[in-house]
């Protein structure tokens, strides 16, 4: 089960890189280059992106960490760096990239060129998010894309709801925690009401809470988004919901309120399309590449995403080197610009503002087949019980279902859901060691 649902929810939706090089834009004759190097007096070393062959040009490891670490040493050398602009770019799509570049360039106005600005590779970046990272100087060059150690996480609590470092690592949900994400996929949880025991799936993630300490964070699932109350002071409108519905993305940067300093804060918001939780992006957080799957964006398509807004796109390159179009859009709680395709949109359909459709109740449940009357009840929504179940070691045992629509199975619980669970959404249960 887990491996499927990996297969549908962890699509991976950016641009596929195998080595990364430079590009390099000089301020004083508007040029662009690809960057092969710096000399020993500390001038760049740059070449014509015509006929230029991958020997030709600088390649770097296409991960986070490797990134970081060449940038800050090449800026150090460079006599002149405040003389450049610089862009990352795979050393597939550099020299048509460089191409289009240098034309965008050459025709742009000053706005155009200041909002270029955002993405060119910054030092303070660079340094900025060396200094934030959690992981100390010994840490490998991998290492330093994680945000967090697995040694901060409180594992006998984990133990307790069921959880082990071994189990999170054979359903991939490891990883992602780490890397400050929530686990792809929906992770079966114990919770110890102290009277009885129930079974839950959820996402978890790691939060880091105000006294330092890491805690982990429970993301339950929602039988629907609520779409009537507001927001962090949004109101929803019939588009905003019909968007948030369809494709899990609500299409417009809108203004959200801090709700302890008041702040105001334009943002994009998104569903969790396995947990119906509303994600919240501030704005000036969303990033867009210049490129994406061999298609370099202009100015215009790239505002439409930064403004939430689907982008349709035609002739990209795919993996196996075929033409494809698509629907774009930036996602945030995936926190990237991903691919509309129907299969990766889990669709509630419209009829969800008002009423919801069933799903088919299946009739076997953990090899007992269900009566009439249980499958009725789980039909209407309701709670149902059942008992003779017989675990791993033969031993019989009894507790209520429910049927989750959204995710099409039925869910066991030794206590009656509708009266115990109350709201475990979105609660921390465990603080871990100081970062």
């Amino acid at each position: 089960m887990y491996e499927e649902m990996k297969k549908e929810n962890n699509i991976n939706d950016t641009v596929e890189k195998v080595k990364d090089t430079l590009l390099v834009l000089n301020n004083t004759i508007n040029t662009i280059r690809l960057v092969q190097g710096v000399d020993k007096e500390g001038n760049l070393k740059e070449v014509l992106p015509e006929n230029t062959s991958s020997q030709q040009m600088i390649r770097i490891d296409a991960d986070e960490g490797s990134f970081t670490s060449f940038f800050t040493d090449f800026y150090s050398q460079l006599k002149s760096p405040s003389d450049f602009s610089f862009f990352k770019v795979t050393e597939y799509e550099a020299t048509q990239t460089a191409t289009e570049l240098q034309e965008y360039v050459k025709n742009a106005s000053v706005e155009e060129r200041r909002n270029l600005k955002q993405y060119e590779v910054s030092i303070e970046r660079v340094e900025a998010h060396k200094t934030q990272s959690p992981i100390n100087n010994t840490s490998t060059k991998e290492d330093a894309l994680y945000r967090y150690e697995a040694e901060q996480i409180d594992w006998s609590t984990m133990e307790k709801l069921g959880l082990n470092r071994e189990m999170l690592e054979k359903m991939n949900a490891l990883d992602p925690l780490l890397r400050g994400f929530k686990t792809p996929i929906l992770v079966p949880v114990t919770i110890n009401l102290g009277t009885a025991v129930s079974t839950m799936e959820v996402r978890l993630s790691l939060q880091v809470q105000d006294s330092g300490e890491v805690g982990v964070l429970l993301h339950g699932v929602r039988k629907e988004p609520d779409l009537n109350s507001k927001f962090f002071g949004h109101e929803f409108t019939r588009e905003d919901k019909r968007n948030l519905i369809e494709s899990g993305n609500m299409g417009r940067v809108v203004n959200l309120i801090n709700p302890k300093t008041d702040e105001v804060i334009p943002s994009v918001i998104s569903r969790d399309r396995l947990t119906n939780e509303l994600i919240a992006l501030r704005a000036e957080f969303m990033r867009v590449p210049l490129v994406i799957k061999g298609v370099t964006l202009n100015l215009e398509q790239r505002r439409t995403l930064l403004e939430g807004k689907p982008l349709f796109i035609e002739n990209m390159l795919s993996k196996r080197g075929t033409l494809f179009n698509a629907t774009l859009q930036f996602n945030a709680d995936k926190r990237y610009v991903e691919f509309q395709f129907k299969k990766n949109i889990k669709s509630l359909s419209m009829k969800d503002l008002n009423s919801r459709e069933r799903a088919e109740v299946p009739s076997v449940f953990r090899g007992r087949k269900l009566y009439s009357w249980q499958m009725d009840k789980l039909k209407a929504g309701e709670t149902a019980y059942i008992n003779s179940l017989t675990d791993g070691k033969g031993k019989k045992y009894q507790g209520y279902m429910t049927f989750n629509r959204e995710v099409g199975k039925i869910e066991f619980s030794f206590r009656n859901p509708r009266k115990q669970l109350g709201n475990t959404e979105n609660k921390t249960i465990s603080k871990g060691k100081r970062i």
